[in-house]
């Protein structure tokens, strides 16, 4: 869940203060603020777990996410859809077991910080204990995309900073909205799997290797 703020060649030029002034989509700048419409935001969540019983983990963390109201149900998060699972070769570090991947499609009025904190809470319940970078884990949850938001904070970057470099998102989330423009880039979803390297260690789930 920790974004770190490094970003690849496409946001690097200008940096992404400047991407952010470009974009005519809303932009959330407060912790404690709210979207700046009363509807809900589309939101998309990836989710990935390489250590224990990793499909049951998909699992339990979906219905985490179900059940966050802060509350109140009408301020929550609705599940919309939910990706296939795929089974992925680990990203950014070698030698461990591959991951079990999805991407949910939500919809919610929570703000992106207020998420944050929401998802970083499950996380922990779910046992998520802190380790070495891109390292082994029972669950990641992170913030994909967050309707036409771009947040760039320290402890929160939307959409994710590499979001467009990993095909174990890319292709999940090209299943449930291949049109969708990443607002930072401007590049639809499908063109930015399309050129996505390492698409061939992504391959649908069978359900019984666990």
């Amino acid at each position: 869940m920790p974004h770190d703020r490094r970003r690849g060649p496409e946001l690097a030029a200008g940096g992404m203060a400047a991407v952010t002034q470009r974009s005519s989509r809303p932009t959330f700048g407060s912790r404690s603020g709210s979207p700046s419409n009363k509807d809900r935001s589309i939101l998309y969540i990836g989710l990935g777990s390489n250590l224990g019983c990793r499909g049951a983990n998909l699992g339990q963390a979906i219905e985490g996410i179900s059940n966050i109201s802060r509350g109140d149900t009408q301020a929550g998060v609705r599940l919309v859809r939910a990706s296939s699972v795929y089974e992925t070769e680990p990203w950014g570090l070698a030698g461990q077991r591959r991951f079990l991947n999805q991407v949910l499609e939500s919809e919610t009025a929570i703000s992106p910080f207020d998420l944050l904190n929401e998802l970083q809470t499950l996380e922990k319940e779910l046992g998520r204990e802190a380790g070495i970078r891109y390292g082994p884990r029972v669950i990641d949850i992170d913030i994909l995309l967050y309707g036409g938001a771009v947040v760039d904070e320290p402890e929160l970057q939307i959409p994710h900073p590499r979001l467009h470099q990993r095909a174990f998102v890319l292709v999940p989330l090209s299943e449930l909205a291949p049109d969708l423009v990443h607002p930072a880039l401007g590049i639809s979803i499908r063109d930015l799997c399309r050129q996505v390297e390492g698409k061939t260690g992504v391959k649908p789930w069978v359900r019984s290797k666990g």
